[in-house]
């Protein structure tokens, strides 16, 4: 096992960090109090490749491998949930489905845009009715005429209804499959592209979140949109399966999140805890203290090291899926610990907003929910494990 990071990869951790503290930590109070997205750092973001990490560069992307992705989640995460959450959910939700099984025709269409930070797009899977249980959808499409007539509505979707959002992969109900004779029928669940512009397509901004509060959350409504049929994404019925792939690998990054968001909040725990003094010496002197730092450090060490692996798992093409729920359920918890140890730390000061660690300890409960709540991922590995079998 070698764990030494590629000189690429370690200028990449460089870079990101160099642009968080600068360009991001100055304004995410105002962004998170206001509620506001910015496009301006998006589009920074983009200039800075971070838009399009893993498509090929034929397509405008940077070809990078998935720990390199992870690690500039890592490094935004650290300062800010909101600008990492924007930036995983286009590489991962966005450009992923269109990248791994759109048609060369679609890729050559949308991809130039989406990895350069001109347009963002989005990925509509969860409805009002339909979280965990996805195959629930009622969202519909039925082919008519050379066209498909979508209804319904999405809920809770990242980066759907900005200015620079050009438009959403939708997954709808397109007809049941058939059953022998007994069997309760399936949906036959596909993924189809729509633009942002489109008739009938309505985009609607989510405030007043406990999280996350400069991503940008929409709400989308489908009333008789039409798109042509070629839009569909890969191949009728394939749906449900391109979902489930896009998750796999969108699980490791919201572990990154965790992670990042993890060592920023230890890391403005021991700096108050080294400043702030009691009974004359600095708190982080205290047993007590010292022991919560340490455990902190130490769970930190321990999940870098189990995503870096499942990141190592997918990058050559060995079968991830468990690890890849493994790694999202311990990343995300580990923060809620991490970052209530450091809440606890700062004391008072801890639930005042105006100190980062109040930020992180809001922005780590969406980790345990979303791509799959942790309950999910529990679920996903006691199957692997055989739990179930008869």
């Amino acid at each position: 096992m070698n764990f030494d990071l590629l000189e690429e990869q370690n200028l990449l951790r460089k870079t990101i960090r160099e642009f968080a503290e600068g360009e991001i930590k100055p304004k995410i109070f105002e962004l998170d109090r206001k509620e506001e997205f910015s496009v301006e750092l998006t589009q920074k973001m983009g200039a800075l490749g971070l838009l399009g990490m893993a498509a090929d560069p034929k397509y405008g992307g940077q070809g990078m491998c998935t720990l390199s992705y992870v690690i500039a989640i890592e490094e935004l995460a650290r300062v800010d949930a909101s600008q990492a959450a924007t930036v995983a959910a286009h590489n991962s939700l966005g450009v992923g489905p269109i990248y791994h099984f759109g048609s060369e025709a679609q890729k050559k269409k949308y991809l130039p845009d989406l990895c350069s930070g001109k347009k963002l797009w989005s990925f509509g899977l969860t409805e009002p009715d339909a979280g965990s249980d996805a195959g629930n959808s009622k969202t519909s499409a039925e082919l008519k005429n050379g066209q498909w007539v979508i209804n319904g509505a999405k809920i809770f979707i990242t980066n759907g209804a900005n200015k620079i959002t050009g438009g959403c992969t939708v997954q709808a109900v397109t007809g049941t499959l058939r059953r022998a004779q007994g069997e309760r029928a399936e949906k036959e669940i596909s993924c189809i592209l729509v633009d942002q512009n489109t008739p009938g397509f309505t985009a609607k901004e989510m405030h007043h979140k406990l999280v996350w509060r400069s991503s940008n959350t929409a709400e989308l409504y489908f009333d008789n949109v039409k798109v042509p049929e070629e839009n569909l994404l890969g191949k009728r019925g394939d749906g449900f399966r391109q979902m489930l792939a896009t998750l796999d690998s969108g699980r490791l990054g919201i572990a990154a999140m965790g992670l990042g968001g993890a060592q920023g909040a230890f890391e403005a725990a021991l700096k108050y805890a080294k400043e702030r003094k009691a009974f004359g010496k600095p708190i982080a002197s205290f047993q007590a203290n010292a022991f919560k730092l340490a455990d902190c450090a130490t769970e930190i060490e321990a999940a870098r090291n189990l995503l870096y692996k499942a990141c190592w798992m997918k990058d050559n093409g060995k079968e991830f899926k468990t690890l890849a729920a493994q790694t999202k359920l311990y990343c995300s918890e580990m923060m809620y610990r991490v970052v209530n140890h450091a809440v606890q730390l700062h004391g008072g000061y801890g639930l005042m907003e105006e100190y980062p660690v109040a930020r992180f300890y809001r922005d780590q409960k969406l980790l345990e929910i979303g791509e799959g709540t942790s309950e999910v991922q529990r679920i996903v590995i006691s199957r692997a494990l055989g739990c179930y079998d008869k």
